[in-house]
């Protein structure tokens, strides 16, 4: 497997006595409302994430439209808000009007991004109904027991509820199109009608606008990789020409430029300064891109991958600041991060088809197999994205289905989850509608080559919608378990009067296997999932409480703290 190939060991190392360390948490300083966005997704016309991956007429599962129900199923058990949606690298080629129409009219063109034949089976309509489809109540008994740090009420034991439609993300071609193409795809999309384009809309099936509120202005244009690859100068001036027009028809859409494609581009920061200083006020996102893998067997590195997250965050938010400032602007500029994960990419996964007649539709593309340690790391960038929620108030985890992906699917057979599943959805069950609270660790730290110094322990707190406290924390050692020490703020124990110290309990499940390569496979599809920690208690004395637990190496863990 990729993993295997990058990794120097199947298992962590010999075990050493567990070391102590502590979490506290401060209730009266919150750093920031989490914001939903920040549970997005990414559908690209890549391999088989859409064919054979959310859409395949024929499979047992699917339903008139050709929608896979067993994925729909899981999507909502992931808790995805929002989907990005061509591209990805595929944007830059994309003829939006190819997508939409009589199928039997559609036009089959050649993707040069991914050297593949993109047959336009689905397009812009058939993402919208998907997207409804998986907002709409299903009555399959729900799994989010099993994946987040909460028991499931009696309440929700017998159907899944009905979670709100993942909002719609949609990319525009600035790589090949420009200004005209733009505006017509949005009034083909926002506009209710009586205008050639709204109306052939209407034609089409969708009598009500699609009202897509959030528009990606290209996709990673600073790559030479990227098809109509632009300097920061002429990337900015179009994109800030395209966000004018598109203004004109809708003064309160929310445009998302492009950053850098990834923190370690060489033209990293000057790229950020240069685009945002023709489009700033123009726009209400720029995007940050980043994927992360061992470097030669550095696995001590790639645990600590949140550093560089955390870094590129800190980076890009210094630009805006600069950049702000420098135009006396009163707007705002947030991130949106919307690409990341872990990506074994450069292995055979990875590897696009080649030769002027070899033009597959969906092949097998990117279907990096995931271990315990991959979900590690990205529930250790979950943390990251979430103590950086000031910053960052939409995501993208990239992607959703087979392509770099939490669910993985065969043709015509089963759907199931990948390791990275598990701290994404149990993350999401929690933190949505909640405030990430300041806290300080203490503990031990773990030398790396790519990072220096870095805190063997990484954890963040929210203030649940409902008042309760959820905790993630990673273990970074390879070799050492940790005894984490949690002490309950009284301000919150208290707050609710009837509240008391012996009231409080503590919900924990850790993903961890001793073999760090482990993996769900289609022939064991439950080997690593998130599992009850059963070392988690709460001390208490006549006023005092605090959460204790155990914290095996490479490990992730949800707490759900209630009163």
């Amino acid at each position: 497997m990729t993993q295997q190939s990058a990794n120097p060991s199947s298992s962590t190392h010999s075990a050493k006595p567990a070391v102590p360390a502590a979490v506290t948490i401060n209730p009266y300083f919150a750093v920031a409302p989490v914001n939903r966005r920040i549970f997005g997704s990414f559908v690209e016309h890549l391999g088989r994430c859409v064919y054979t991956g959310i859409y395949e007429p024929g499979h047992p599962t699917a339903d008139e439209h050709g929608f896979r129900q067993d994925v729909i199923d899981l999507v909502r058990e992931l808790g995805v808000t929002t989907v990005r949606y061509p591209g990805g690298n595929f944007v830059s080629g994309y003829r939006w009007e190819d997508g939409v129409g009589p199928r039997d009219q559609r036009p089959r063109r050649l993707d040069l991004a991914w050297h593949s034949t993109e047959t336009n089976a689905f397009g812009l309509h058939e993402m919208a109904e998907w997207l409804e489809k998986v907002g709409e109540k299903s009555s399959k008994p729900s799994a989010a027991a099993e994946t987040a740090a909460e028991p499931e009420s009696a309440e929700s034991s017998s159907a899944t509820p009905a979670p709100a439609a993942p909002e719609l993300m949609e990319a525009i071609n600035l790589g090949t199109r420009g200004l005209q193409e733009a505006l017509d795809l949005l009034e083909y999309a926002n506009i209710p009608g009586g205008t050639a384009l709204s109306d052939t809309r209407r034609a089409n099936g969708h009598e009500k606008p699609f009202n897509i509120r959030m528009w990606c202005l290209g996709n990673e244009m600073d790559g030479p990789w990227q098809l109509g690859h632009k300097s920061a100068h002429d990337y900015g001036v179009l994109a800030a020409d395209v966000a004018r027009g598109m203004r004109q028809i809708d003064p309160d859409l929310e445009l998302v430029v492009c950053g850098s494609s990834s923190h370690g581009m060489p033209t990293f920061g000057e790229w950020e300064r240069t685009v945002l200083e023709h489009t700033y006020d123009l726009v209400d996102f720029v995007s940050c891109h980043a994927y992360y893998k061992p470097v030669n067997g550095d696995i001590s590195s790639f645990l600590a991958s949140g550093v560089d997250m955390d870094g590129f965050i800190k980076d890009v938010g210094a630009v805006i600041d600069a950049v702000k400032a420098q135009r006396k602007s009163t707007h705002n500029v947030a991130i949106s991060f919307d690409e990341w994960n872990v990506w074994y990419a450069g292995e055979e996964a990875s590897r696009v088809p080649e030769g002027i007649g070899n033009w597959p539709v969906a092949p097998r593309l990117l279907e990096d197999q995931y271990s315990a340690l991959d979900a590690v790391v990205v529930g250790d960038l979950l943390i990251t994205l979430l103590r950086n929620a000031d910053r960052v108030h939409a995501a993208s985890l990239a992607q959703l289905v087979n392509v770099i992906a939490p669910i993985m699917t065969e043709p015509g057979g089963p759907a199931w989850r990948q390791t990275i599943f598990y701290p994404f959805a149990a993350v999401a069950a929690l933190a949505k509608g909640g405030t990430v609270l300041e806290s300080r660790t203490d503990g031990p730290t773990v030398t790396t080559a790519a990072y220096g110094d870095v805190p063997v322990i990484d954890s963040v707190t929210v203030r649940c919608a409902d008042g309760s406290l959820a905790m993630f924390v990673t273990n970074r050692s390879l070799d050492s378990s940790v005894d984490l020490t949690i002490p309950i703020p009284e301000s919150w124990l208290h707050e609710d009067k009837a509240g008391t110290v012996a009231g409080v309990s503590v919900d924990a499940r850790t993903l961890h296997d001793d073999d760090i390569n482990a993996r769900n496979t289609i022939d064991d599809q439950n080997h690593v999932t998130l599992q009850p920690n059963p070392t988690a208690c709460v001390e208490t004395d006549d006023a005092h409480a605090s959460v204790h637990v155990t914290l095996p190496p490479v490990s992730w863990t949800a707490l759900h703290l209630t009163r």
